[in-house]
């Protein structure tokens, strides 16, 4: 029968307080083969940068393992694994076991070291959901899960996910003439589920790479708090939601100024919201309409106006409804 283990000490990484106190050096640089302009790549830069050289990297099959492996070449500045699609979350455990056996048998030196696994929305939120789910229910091993969402199985042709929004043309959600809008679902909302359903994980988060400082401080914040944590993120894909790479970042932050992606920190189960959305929550801040962030993708071409406008209601409904905007889909008249 299994026994609790007791949590090991983490690394202290404290936020940086400005761009100008970021360090220099990288630890994802060169020689990766992503798509021009892909934020998945900039979270990869960033989250490396923010957890520094004592750290290694799990990498599960998506987009980010075939741009990372090319042949003697990686972008890598610190040690990293691929490991299978779906399985982010039994490997950052797996992981985070062995080094703590190696160190009580005095294998390797006894430090803070942060176990990193990354995986895309068709292995986070679909294939790996229960491995990820199944690890979050181990406090005592300390591990950060990132989840870089562009929204479809983009290393395979751009078939729909479970994080794909309404109404998306995909490879396999294509608009025709008999039913212009495909698919009928809602995007999967993947980190409060994370956190209702898993009581002692400390740390849940969502960021956007279009403000790099505030994501980086959150991915500081998930590997120093302790315990297993998770973040997703957003990642805005020239190739799969069809825009001219130019607008990359633009479209991140068209995301959350829309209210569609909102930004939050679950931290020891206390909600904050931050940056932009906590400006939109407290009114110093108007949503922009979602139009402005729909008609520049491809993806969204086929949309009329009545589909805006419904796009637009949910979005409403959400920030109108919701007893909180993006995180709690219950409604605000709660019964006694």
């Amino acid at each position: 029968m299994s026994t609790l283990v007791e949590e090991k000490p983490t690394q202290t990484l404290e936020p940086f307080q400005g761009v100008k106190k970021v360090p220099y050096e990288e630890y994802y640089t060169s020689g990766h083969r992503t798509c021009q302009a892909c934020e998945s790549a900039q979270v990869m830069k960033l989250m490396a940068k923010a957890a520094g050289p004592r750290t290694i990297v799990l990498g599960s099959t998506g987009c980010m393992y075939v741009a990372n492996t090319s042949y003697y070449a990686t972008p890598w500045g610190v040690p990293w694994m691929h490991t299978q699609l779906g399985s982010a979350g039994s490997s950052a455990l797996g992981a985070a076991a062995a080094f703590r056996v190696q160190m009580r048998k005095g294998v390797m030196k006894d430090e803070p070291i942060n176990v990193i696994a990354f995986c895309g929305d068709g292995g986070g939120a679909d294939m790996g959901l229960g491995a990820i789910s199944a690890t979050l229910t181990h406090p005592d091993y300390n591990l950060l899960i990132l989840m870089y969402d562009n929204e479809s199985y983009a290393n395979t042709d751009i078939q729909i996910s479970g994080t794909s929004p309404y109404g998306v043309n995909t490879s396999f959600s294509t608009p025709g003439k008999v039913k212009r809008i495909m698919n009928q679902r809602w995007k999967k909302n993947m980190a409060p589920m994370m956190m209702a359903g898993h009581p002692t994980c400390k740390y849940v988060g969502t960021i956007s790479t279009s403000y790099p400082l505030q994501a980086m401080n959150c991915v500081r914040k998930a590997l120093s708090i302790g315990g297993p944590t998770f973040i997703h993120c957003l990642n805005p894909c020239p190739k799969g939601w069809d825009f001219d790479p130019v607008l990359s970042f633009e479209l991140g932050e068209l995301a959350v100024n829309t209210g569609i992606w909102p930004l939050y920190e679950i931290e020891n189960g206390k909600l904050k919201l931050y940056g932009k959305t906590k400006d939109i929550a407290n009114g110093r801040f108007k949503r922009l309409p979602v139009r402005e962030y729909l008609l520049k993708q491809g993806r969204f071409a086929h949309f009329v106006e009545e589909d805006i406008e419904f796009f637009q209601s949910k979005i409403d409904e959400m920030w109108s409804k919701w007893l909180v905007p993006g995180v709690v889909p219950l409604q605000k008249e709660v019964q006694g």
